[in-house]
């Protein structure tokens, strides 16, 4: 398919994107303040979508998610499609509706399940053939079925079929034949695309070698996108090849006008340095599952909540932090809750980890909006916990 001419600007169609705050010219840092205008609302950027994999974020009601900063999640096509099934949403009103939530939407293509579902999938270059992880029946994917799915979702962005790789652990040979395939059907899924109402977004892959990221990243950009998905990271790399690839891409980007999602990325500490490369939209279910697992996010730091040391804790999770469970309980509450299998646990505990991620992106917008970004990195680096920060005393802080 020959691609159609770009447009001039990322304010036509259902995504209109305006950099508010550019990179400064001194070139200290690569990050910038955006505003994301969409069908359900406005997003500001930079902006962490969480994911709502089953039409839901695990624990959390709608009403959760907006006291906690959301202004847009993240749904699975695949996972809807098999359960309750993409028409079914589709006769319900759509996924909005369905899931009672009024702000943006963003679906996923199904891409991340032919890395995650790898036992249970066979690719081709015509699509993907998935065993559900359900009840064993087999499902066809391909780039058009993947749009028709999100059509019938009704999402408010949509994503490009997309064959991803583990970056550090695939051979060369195997990332540049999966880039090849994400390539063609990128064109097939820009060919099924025909609501005028959601934009789609397509990816590059590319892996972790240098030409195969920028020949990647020249392919998407010349078709006429609404924005660009920077995949297959947030993988098996380390930090240092990954930063290594973002540069590569937002290098390329610079003077694109769409924004640029980084997807899979969750741990505070990797959202600061992804920012920082120039990056404006990210998703994970890290903050959540992290949560779910008793480990609770704090300025420089994590506790575990499972731990005996906080069963007498009567302080809160996070001294100020505006969540429910800081604002109403203790340590010791939350302690107990989990130790007795209590499911409030997973509520408050995902209400602070989401609540803190979306501050410290509120946090980054400050400092861009005000100039003191390049500045306040010492200081925003030494409170975003690291990926596998030690875990914090129990002594008064």
């Amino acid at each position: 398919m020959a691609a159609a001419p770009l447009p001039t600007a990322a304010g036509q169609g259902p995504a209109q994107f305006e950099v508010l705050v550019p990179p400064p010219a001194d070139g200290s840092t690569r990050a910038r303040l955006g505003r994301l205008t969409l069908p359900h609302g406005v997003v500001d950027t930079p902006q962490f979508m969480p994911v709502g994999t089953n039409a839901t974020v695990k624990a959390m009601s709608p009403d959760d998610l907006r006291e906690a900063g959301a202004s847009i999640i993240l749904s699975n096509t695949y996972h809807l499609y098999l359960r309750p099934g993409h028409e079914r949403i589709a006769r319900l009103g759509g996924l909005h509706k369905f899931m009672s939530w009024d702000g943006p939407i963003l679906t996923d293509s199904g891409g991340f399940q032919v890395v995650s579902l790898g036992e249970l999938r066979k690719i081709d270059d015509d699509g993907v053939t998935f065993q559900s992880h359900i009840d064993g029946s087999y499902h066809r994917f391909t780039p058009e079925h993947s749009i028709e799915v999100q059509e019938a979702l009704g999402a408010d962005i949509a994503v490009a079929f997309d064959q991803p790789v583990p970056p550090a652990s695939s051979s060369i040979e195997a990332v540049r034949e999966a880039m090849a395939r994400t390539h063609k059907w990128a064109e097939r899924s820009f060919a099924a695309h025909t609501r005028s109402d959601q934009a789609l977004f397509g990816i590059i892959q590319g892996g972790l070698d240098p030409e195969l990221r920028a020949e990647s990243t020249r392919f998407m950009t010349a078709l006429p996108f609404d924005g660009i998905c920077i995949g297959g990271l947030a993988g098996d790399e380390t930090p240092d090849q990954r930063a290594a690839a973002l540069d590569i891409a937002v290098d390329l980007l610079q003077s694109d006008p769409r924004p640029r999602y980084l997807m899979g990325l969750g741990s505070p500490q990797d959202l600061l340095e992804a920012v920082h490369r120039g990056v404006d939209l990210f998703d994970s279910v890290l903050p959540a599952r992290v949560a779910r697992n008793g480990q609770l996010w704090v300025p420089a730091g994590r506790l575990n909540l499972r731990n005996a040391q906080y069963v007498d804790d009567p302080r809160p999770v996070q001294q100020g932090c505006r969540c429910i469970l800081c604002r109403q309980f203790s340590r010791a509450y939350l302690s107990h809750l989990f130790r007795a299998d209590e499911l409030l646990a997973y509520r408050l505990a995902t209400c602070h980890n989401l609540t803190f991620t979306l501050d410290l992106m509120a946090e980054l917008r400050t400092a861009l909006r005000s100039g003191t970004f390049t500045a306040s990195l010492p200081e925003l680096r030494a409170r975003a916990l690291p990926s596998r920060a030690r875990e914090l005393p129990v002594q008064p802080q």
